[in-house]
């Protein structure tokens, strides 16, 4: 990564109406300034200590989460960076329980935009979500 200067940041979250806030989604978000990092799906079925979480929605949906927020730390931000975000789980039951995580990881209300799309299949057997995700950094 080269340096070089760059503007000041801004981000308008536009007030979700009680559906939106309810799923834990933003309708838009309004940035100015700052860098734009374009983050590539992620997925996995091993834990951050390298045990097996195939088939396990929970642990793999925190475990993308925390991917993500490491990747971000790496080039200057964090999970609260992100605008925006798409998700593909494989069954339309994780959706509400991945919105409930979702909550726990975006306090305050302050959410991505956000597509929540079920797909038949992963790359990879046992493979239940991924994320892929946009963020804007000071």
């Amino acid at each position: 990564m080269t340096a070089g200067k760059t503007s000041a940041r801004t981000v308008t979250h536009l007030e979700g109406t009680a559906f939106q806030k309810s799923r834990a989604f933003s309708p838009a978000i309004v940035t100015q300034g700052g860098r734009t990092v374009w983050l590539a799906g992620q997925t996995t079925t091993a834990d951050r200590d390298g045990n097996s979480i195939a088939h396990d929605f929970e642990k793999q949906a925190r475990t993308c989460f925390d991917l993500i927020d490491e990747t971000l730390k790496r080039v200057g931000g964090s999970l609260q960076d992100l605008v925006s975000m798409t998700v593909f789980i494989n069954d339309p039951r994780y959706g509400t329980p991945f919105v409930d995580l979702r909550k726990e990881y975006f306090p305050g209300g302050k959410f991505p935009c956000s597509a929540l799309i079920t797909v038949s299949q992963f790359a990879h057997p046992g493979i239940l979500i991924e994320i892929q995700g946009v963020a804007v950094l000071d």
